[in-house]
């Protein structure tokens, strides 16, 4: 009773009948693709091999007939696998839909306006409070235990819970966690503890607020970052002329100019000009990218040089941009509800204790014996210590600069197996830095080259000028005074220096100005291969080196990952925005199961839903606005880093406020420290509250040794709980 069943992956064929030119198949998947019969059909049916094929979603299996001089049952089962792996986010999304229409159904923060919440709070520790300084009598009758302030308080503020718990047991046949809720009510009034049964529903209140005003601030935070509100746009008609107007008065086809600064408020299509774009947010890839006409350009990226017109084609909450929000709300939305381990198995024998009263009561006839039955239940110490570990290990986190935004999270981050790690800023320091500069001959130095780069970039903000002028600081260079810079888009920037033309930029914008690459091409490629940018600086029309820019690895990053494989991670892959080179030098540096390069935010979250899909329990590892959505779609996701957005650190499951990967290791391996614990506990409050439920119905225990024996059972447990505050898994982190 304490494991979980195990479930066969969507994706996985499981060969049913095997003959000679004949196979039938069976996948899970195609319970959820019906619709896409008559199109896996035809895609199975072009391959030269296969004869005949009938795909049966009802039964879900695939019917396959081939020609056996030309393949084999083995090869056919792979065909047949890649070709229903297509479908995989649609099948995916389609059994999370069905299990979220299956599960447990709780009632919808959406519901209650957070103002109603707070009007309930209010009212119930007013009463409590009241209530703790009258000191009142302990209920004389049993009509009494219903009738005093405490008890009407509690009726009247539990009136959803119990809609909601009865609606589970009528309509969906099973209690949900205001079923339970609702019991631990009623035993408590019954029990004339009228003061626990409104601490209870204050308690319960107070999770909802809290629940709720966090997706609120999820929303707010997108919104705020990505400025999507009271955004205006400059609007050119047909004679050139620009306006300025509200970005809903933009529709598609209109173009729409955008400036050095600005950022761009649609997606569309460069017109005329080019610019050089900071499109970090949306892609990863720290390095500006140059768009000029008839290039795509997505809403949220930055011009940071340059001037262009755009012909919109997505506008409003068609944008990129848009659809990462509705990706991430979306995602927040249909997260199955997953109900903490102990309350799972507590609802399970809250019956139990019903059905044992009452049969100890028919028997016995004694309602003492029966009120034990009530007493004594395995609710209270499973619940309790559960919740308890799961706050310390919480706490435990906390001090060390985790955030952990709730105990399901640690149980899902002892049961992954699949980690997904964004490049920039997660994997690498998103700090790009001078880590090599090559003189052309003997007459330069590093000095003289960095210095006449940085009088060049010194008033330019992007990751190159930001690395070169790092460099010239932390070395104590002064820059040297300089003409006014002027930038030529995708190309460079030049100034003049004590009268001398320097310039600063790619080998095509030396190759422009007449001036030739003294650097050899061996070096050049040695640099390319350890994945730096090379920048090329000249004085007049002589070449005096290179400089090589690389966005560094987080310190003990490999040893991270190495440790995260003992931990028993089968698949670890980098997905990135920043170009093929780069990735696969990364990928292979850190020996990673795979990458995929140069994707967008919804190919992230694509990625994660596939892994899925196979059965994978994925942790999302990434620090910006772009893996959003990825890190929503995750089973667990988690903001590595202090550089880490607003909206990755809203969106994640556990943000981790340090640059330090090691931190990764450390929240594992308190996960599976905690659920140890967790299951310790399990054991000590059932196998304790049996013999008390046995002796308590023989009339061997009485009421209060029953409530005796309940209740020390329960601190037993919690204080085990308490241990992970304490114990050695702080080396861990």
């Amino acid at each position: 009773m304490f494991f979980k069943p195990v479930k066969r992956p969507l994706l996985a064929g499981n060969v049913l009948h095997s003959l000679p030119g004949r196979i039938r198949i069976g996948f899970a998947a195609l319970r959820y693709l019906d619709v896409y019969k008559e199109e896996i059909e035809n895609r199975l049916m072009s391959d030269y091999a296969v004869l005949a094929a009938r795909v049966t979603p009802l039964s879900e299996n695939v019917l396959i007939y081939f020609d056996e001089k030309k393949s084999n049952a083995k090869e056919i089962l792979e065909i047949v696998e890649s070709a229903i792996s297509s479908y995989s986010t649609v099948a995916y999304k389609s059994e999370r839909e069905h299990a979220s229409s299956q599960t447990v159904q709780e009632r919808r923060l959406q519901e209650e306006p957070i103002g109603e919440m707070l009007r309930r709070i209010g009212i119930n520790a007013l009463t409590l409070i009241f209530s703790f300084l009258r000191k009142p009598a302990p209920p004389a009758t049993f009509f009494a235990k219903f009738t005093n302030l405490n008890a009407l308080t509690a009726l009247s503020l539990s009136r959803p819970i119990f809609m909601s718990g009865l609606n589970a047991l009528r309509i969906h046949r099973r209690p949900n966690a205001d079923t339970l809720s609702a019991a631990a009510i009623i035993a408590s009034l019954l029990s004339g503890k009228s003061s626990s049964s409104l601490t209870i529903i204050l308690l319960a209140d107070i999770a909802e607020l809290l629940t709720a005003y966090t997706m609120e601030r999820t929303r707010s935070a997108i919104k705020d970052m990505m400025a999507l509100e009271d955004q205006h746009a400059w609007k050119v008609d047909k004679k050139g002329k620009k306006t300025r107007v509200p970005l809903s008065d933009i529709l598609p086809n209109d173009t729409i100019a955008v400036h050095t600064g600005d950022k761009v408020p649609v997606d569309g299509v460069v017109q005329t000009g080019e610019a050089s774009i900071d499109q970090a947010s949306l892609t990863g890839e720290f390095m500006p990218v140059v768009k000029s006409r008839n290039e795509v350009i997505y809403a949220g990226s930055t011009v940071k040089s340059g001037s262009l017109t755009i012909m919109a084609q997505r506008v409003g909450d068609d944008r990129a941009i848009s659809r990462i929000v509705h990706m991430v709300e979306e995602a927040q939305s249909r997260k199955a509800p997953i109900q903490a381990y102990a309350d799972r198995f507590s609802a399970q024998f809250i019956p139990v204790n019903f059905v044992l009263a009452l049969i100890v009561y028919f028997i016995t006839k004694s309602a003492t014996r029966a009120l034990n039955m009530l007493i004594i239940d395995y609710s209270c110490g499973v619940r309790l210590s559960t919740a308890t570990a799961f706050a310390a290990a919480i706490c435990r986190a906390t001090s060390q600069g985790v955030l952990v935004k709730g105990g399901n999270f640690i149980e899902l981050l002892n049961d992954a197996d699949t980690l997904i790690l964004d490049k920039t800023g997660t994997i690498t320091e998103g700090r790009p830095k001078v880590v090599s500069v090559y003189p052309s001959n003997g007459n330069y130095e590093t000095k003289d080259i960095v210095q006449l780069a940085a009088a060049c970039e010194e008033t330019a903000n992007h990751p190159i000028a930001l690395a070169i002028l790092g460099k010239a600081r932390e070395m104590g260079w002064q820059i040297p005074q300089h003409s006014r810079s002027n930038v030529i888009v995708g190309k460079g920037v030049e100034a003049t220096v004590k009268r001398q033309k320097i310039r600063v930029g790619s080998a095509a914008f030396m190759k422009e100005c007449g001036i030739s690459n003294a650097i050899s091409d061996s070096t050049i490629q040695m640099m390319h291969q350890k994945g730096e940018n090379v920048v090329y600086v000249a004085r007049g029309k002589i070449l005096m080196g290179v400089i090589g820019i690389q966005d560094r690895l987080r310190e003990d990053m490999k040893k991270t990952l190495n440790r995260l494989r003992r931990y028993g991670y089968d698949d670890i892959i980098l997905l990135t925005g920043d170009v093929e080179e780069h990735a696969n030098l990364m990928a292979s540096k850190m020996a990673l199961d795979g990458y995929k390069a140069q994707v967008l935010p919804e190919d992230k979250a694509d990625m994660v839903l596939r892994m899925q899909a196979k059965g994978n329990k994925v942790i999302m590892i990434g620090d910006g606005v772009n893996d959003a959505p990825a890190l929503a779609y995750s089973d667990v996701g988690i903001a590595l880093g202090r550089g880490s957005t607003e909206i990755s650190i809203e969106t994640s499951d556990i943000a981790i406020n340090n640059d330090n990967p090691l931190l990764l290791t450390g929240i594992i391996g308190l996960s599976k420290k905690t659920m140890e614990i967790v299951k310790q506990n399990f054991a000590t409050a059932i196998g304790v509250n049996t013999v008390g439920l046995i002796l308590a119905s023989m009339g061997i225990l009485p009421v209060f040794w029953a409530a005796v024996l309940h209740n020390a059972t329960t601190i037993v447990v919690v204080m085990n709980s308490g241990r992970i505050l304490f114990s050695d898994i702080a080396k861990d982190i």
